[in-house]
C-alpha cells in the first residue's frame, strides 16, 4: 500500500510541476501590462516602464518563471499586499461550500442510483433518470438565478447572498450556503446517479450476487454486503474527475451569490489583470484537484486490492 501511494503522490507532484509551468506560460501570453494594470491608465510611460523593471517582468523567461515558483503565492497586484493571507482564507471558504454540496450530493446520488437498479426498468427507475439528465442541461447560472428570484427575492425563504454575517453561528452559515449548494447539486446528481446505477445493475448481474441468492440470503443482505461496495468503485471515480467540474461551478456560484472564496477570486483576478492573483488561484485549484484524485485512486484501491497490487507492480 506504501509504494502504491508513494508512486501515486509522485505522479502527482509530477502533474503539478507541469501545471505551474502552463499557468506561468499562460500568464506570460496575457495581454497585461503589470506596471499599467498598477498605476492607472493616466501614468506615464517612463513611471510605468521603471515599475515594469522593478517587478522583474523584463527578465527572461526561465528568470521569471524561478522567481515566481519560488516566492509562489507572491504579490497581488490589484490589493498591493502578499497573496497568501488573501488565498488562505479563501480556499476555505470555498472547501466549506464544495463540501456541505459533496455532503448532500454523494448520498443523495447514490441512493438515487441504487434505487434506479433495484427497480430497473419501472416508472421510478424512468423517472430518476429523467430528472437527472434534466438537470444536467441547466448550466448553474439559470438554476441560480431562478433560485434566487423565487426563495430569496419572491418568497423570502432564504438570502440573497452567501455571505453571513460576520459572527454569525454554523446553523445560520449553513442557510446562506444553501442557495448556493443546490445548483452545484443538480448539475452533478445525473452523473453520479447515473454511475451507481449502471455500477449496481451488473453487480447484481454477477455471479457471486446470483450465488449468495440461490443460497437463500436475503435481498438487502445481497445488495448491502456483495453489490453495493462493489458498485461503488466506478462511483468513486465519477466523483473524483467531477471535482474538477465542482471547482469550475463553484467560479459561476460565487460571482452569482457574491461569496468571497477562491472562485470569486479567481474572477477578479482574470477581469482585474491581476496575473500574479490568477496564476496562484488557478494552481492552487489544481492542487485541490489532485489530491481529491489520489484520495480517490487510494480508496478505489482499498475498495479493490487488485488494482493496488497491479499499480504497485
Amino acid at each position: 500500500m506504501v509504494r502504491f501511494i508513494l508512486k501515486r503522490l509522485g505522479l502527482a507532484l509530477i502533474t503539478l510541476w507541469l501545471l505551474s509551468v502552463i499557468v506561468f506560460l499562460l500568464g506570460q501570453v496575457l495581454p497585461a501590462d503589470p506596471g499599467r494594470s498598477i498605476l492607472g491608465p493616466l501614468a506615464a510611460p517612463s513611471a510605468v516602464h521603471v515599475l515594469d523593471h522593478q517587478l522583474g517582468v523584463d527578465k527572461p523567461v526561465l528568470t521569471q518563471y524561478w522567481n515566481w515558483i519560488s516566492n509562489f503565492p507572491g504579490t497581488s497586484y490589484q490589493y498591493q499586499a502578499p497573496i497568501g493571507p488573501i488565498l488562505g482564507p479563501a480556499l476555505l471558504r470555498s472547501l466549506k461550500l464544495g463540501i456541505f454540496a459533496l455532503i448532500i450530493l454523494v448520498p443523495l446520488g447514490i441512493i438515487g442510483g441504487v434505487v434506479s437498479a433495484l427497480n430497473a426498468g419501472k416508472p421510478i427507475d424512468r423517472t430518476i433518470g429523467i430528472v437527472g439528465q434534466s438537470m444536467l442541461t441547466v448550466p448553474e447560472f439559470v438554476s441560480g438565478i431562478v433560485l434566487i428570484v423565487v426563495f430569496a427575492v419572491e418568497l423570502g425563504w432564504l438570502p440573497v447572498t452567501a455571505t453571513a454575517p460576520s459572527g454569525s453561528s454554523f446553523l445560520t452559515q449553513l442557510k446562506y450556503l444553501i442557495l448556493p449548494v443546490i445548483p452545484l447539486v443538480m448539475v452533478l446528481f445525473g452523473y453520479i446517479s447515473r454511475m451507481a446505477r449502471v455500477g449496481t445493475v451488473e453487480a447484481l448481474d454477477s455471479d457471486y450476487a446470483r450465488t449468495a441468492t440461490l443460497k437463500g440470503l436475503p435481498r438487502g443482505v445481497v445488495v448491502r454486503r456483495h453489490a453495493l461496495r462493489n458498485s461503488l468503485l466506478p462511483t468513486i471515480t465519477v466523483i473524483a474527475t467531477q471535482t474538477g467540474y465542482l471547482i469550475g461551478g463553484l467560479v459561476v456560484v460565487e460571482v452569482l451569490f457574491r461569496y468571497n472564496g477562491i472562485g470569486e477570486l479567481t474572477f477578479n483576478a482574470s477581469t482585474q489583470h491581476d496575473i500574479p492573483m490568477l496564476e496562484a488561484c488557478v494552481l492552487t485549484i489544481g492542487a485541490v484537484y489532485m489530491l481529491v484524485t489520489l484520495v480517490a485512486d487510494i480508496g478505489y484501491s482499498l475498495l479493490n486490492p487488485r488494482i493496488r497490487l497491479k499499480a504497485a507492480e
